[in-house]
């Protein structure tokens, strides 16, 4: 399918994460990097 640019994307570090996540974004919250990296999962700032 196709993806739409629609605008800015934030990601925020609210919650727990258990999983091992790749996550591409716009931005995130330091707290949010902080919980991805842990997890063993990869950060991608567009």
């Amino acid at each position: 399918g196709m993806i739409r640019k629609i605008g800015s994307v934030k990601i925020l570090g609210n919650g727990e994460l258990s999983k091992k996540l790749n996550v591409s974004a716009n931005a995130f919250s330091s707290s949010a990097k902080e919980k991805i990296e842990k997890a063993g999962g990869s950060i991608t700032e567009q």
